[in-house]
């Protein structure tokens, strides 16, 4: 009953949302502004429940308000719903931010946007990208590895990040980063706190030196973005699932928490996903979040991926040897043990509704095969004996490590990250060949099921991190550390690479995409740029959607039959992105 007064309330509060009000928006010499980024919010929104220590009740969906935002047309204008008791936020680069209070009943708003003359405010504008673009850190080969490691799970070049630091700040951040699971070379760890207090004071005191940002695309007008608050600045919202019931399913890796968004409805659910007697705070990586000043999670949920025969949900926790299994009819889960292999991470079901999963840190796949419930693992090859003897062990290395002995600190990294390929992402062609990524190399490979047979294809290019399969099986995956995209064909073995379209060129990190199958669209995350990137297959161009918070931090993309977009924020830690929130985003397009 009280879930169903919450959704008529919903509904009531939004019974304006079928209506538009139209924003005109000039500069301060009356010419019209077109691409002005139009943000809508509830002035004085319901503070969100906080019951179940500091998080919404599990089992009980909720209300919870969305960000509106459009983008202004070649007149100026844009229309946006039409509810009561919003304020509205305006950004244009290269203007300053303009804010509307609390409006009440008008449904035909004129403001006025002003030039931004100060250059260091100009300069707090533009993206990480572009800082991260103008950072010196030496070599070619040391800027493709400080973007791998210190971009790995949050923005470099961002406010935060650019902060004026001394060297022993930049030593203790460095720490603590390798103790999170990054693997910055040990001759990169000596010499990066003095380049950064240098480098990152020069472009402070001399913005002169940045260049500008890709200019936002003119196709925007007609683009709605909408985000729900999902989380907190301690979650950490990772990968996402549009389901067959029409739900998005997100998880947040550090809180076990799985949400469950209605858009239609703007209701909200959490399903917590259950803690097993002796299961360890930070699980099987309990040394991973020492330092973290708040979580809850033994498991850590990474990855999503839905089995097309009974709808069930399956979920890697990367903290345990286990499958996560979740009924969104009953809303049971299911845990699934396992006796090998380390790090679950990115999931896939495949048509015989097999689940397949890499096991990043162990260095092999899993296939979970549901009729029998039996897992096999499959060892991807080593590069070296060092390797061999690092991924047979890594369990023990960490629970080392969670004792608190300093192994970090005696075992070095090399340029390499020898020890820990880190297989990465996965996906399954139409043909039934199970593809792999291995991050921390210049590799990719695929499994045979019909025979184990494992095939390694050598890639031009560093940093696999994420692919993904088109209709024609060909292979679309993301170079994280040289900022491209790239096509592979298994037909011919040929590689076709593209940079994608920021500035300055190189300076992003592409975390993952995904196909647009019936569109022939890749969409890819820019997480450095505060943009989602989309590449038509057909005409190889490129255009880009920016996000409406500063510091957006994506890890995954989903796509609806029609088109629609979701992505999340995704920092970690949270509290970098601006306003310190994590959402679930949508993007519909005109």
């Amino acid at each position: 009953m009280y879930s169903i007064l919450i959704f008529i309330v919903g509904i009531l509060l939004f019974q304006g949302h079928i209506l538009a009000a139209t924003i005109k928006v000039t500069s301060e010499m009356g010419q019209v502004l077109p691409g002005v980024m139009v943000t809508q919010s509830l002035a004085n929104p319901t503070p969100p429940d906080t019951s179940d220590d500091g998080y919404q009740k599990p089992n009980v969906p909720m209300f919870a308000a969305p960000t509106i935002t459009g983008f202004t047309d070649s007149k100026g204008m844009v229309n946006l719903p039409d509810r009561a008791g919003v304020k509205y936020r305006l950004r244009k680069m290269k203007y300053v931010d303009q804010e509307i209070g609390l409006i009440k009943g008008e449904k035909n708003l004129k403001a006025v946007m002003n030039l931004e003359t100060d250059i260091f405010k100009l300069a707090d504008q533009q993206p990480a990208n572009v800082w991260l673009g103008a950072l010196d850190v030496g070599t070619p080969e040391d800027k493709i590895i400080f973007k791998m490691q210190c971009g790995f799970c949050h923005q470099q070049g961002n406010a935060f990040t650019r902060l004026d630091r001394t060297e022993e700040d930049w030593k203790a951040v460095i720490s603590r980063m390798i103790g999170y699971g990054s693997r910055l070379s040990s001759d990169l760890q000596e010499k990066l706190p003095k380049v950064l207090v240098e480098n990152y004071k020069k472009l402070r005191e001399n913005p002169k030196l940045l260049s500008q940002s890709a200019p936002w695309p003119e196709s925007l007008a007609g683009t709605t973005v909408t985000e729900w608050p999902i989380g907190d600045s301690m979650s950490q919202t990772h990968d996402m699932l549009i389901a067959k019931n029409k739900m998005i399913y997100v998880g947040d890796n550090i809180q076990d928490r799985i949400y469950e968004i209605d858009p239609a409805t703007n209701m909200i659910a959490v399903y917590k996903i259950p803690h097993l007697e002796g299961d360890e705070p930070g699980g099987l990586i309990s040394g991973r979040l020492r330092e973290f000043p708040k979580h809850d999670s033994t498991s850590n949920a990474h990855s999503l991926a839905e089995s097309q025969k009974d709808g069930h949900i399956f979920i890697t926790p990367s903290a345990q040897r286990r499958l996560v299994e979740f009924d969104p009819k009953t809303k049971k889960f299911t845990l699934h043990e396992m006796e090998e292999g380390f790090y679950p991470h990115t999931i896939r079901v495949d048509a015989k509704d097999n689940v397949w999963f890499t096991l990043a840190l162990s260095n092999q796949v899993a296939k979970f095969d549901r009729t029998t419930s039996k897992f096999t693992l499959y060892d991807i090859p080593a590069r070296s004996f060092k390797e061999k003897i690092i991924t047979k062990n890594i369990g023990i290395i960490f629970k080392l490590i969670g004792w608190g002995i300093p192994l970090n600190k005696w075992l070095k990294i090399d340029r390499v990250s020898s020890g820990a390929p880190l297989v990465y992402g996965l996906d399954i062609t139409p043909n039934g060949l199970v593809w792999f990524t291995r991050l921390h190399t210049k590799e990719i490979g695929s499994i045979d099921p019909a025979t184990g047979k494992i095939t390694m294809v050598p890639t031009p290019f560093w940093g696999p991190r994420r692919l993904r399969t088109d209709a024609e099986g060909n292979l679309w995956i993301v170079s994280f550390g040289e900022s491209k995209l790239a096509k592979y064909s298994p037909k011919d073995g040929k590689f076709k690479t593209f940079d994608l379209p920021v500035n300055p060129k190189g300076s992003e990190t592409p975390y993952a995409l995904n196909v647009d199958k019936k569109r022939n669209v890749v969409w890819v995350n820019g997480n450095q740029s505060d943009a989602l990137y989309g590449f038509d297959i057909k005409t190889e161009t490129w255009t880009f959607i920016p996000y409406p918070r500063r510091t957006t931090f994506t890890r995954d993309v989903e796509i609806e039959e029609d088109g629609t977009l979701y992505t999340a924020n995704s920092n970690f830690p949270s509290w970098h992105v601006e306003g310190e929130q994590p959402t679930l985003i949508q993007i519909k397009q005109k």
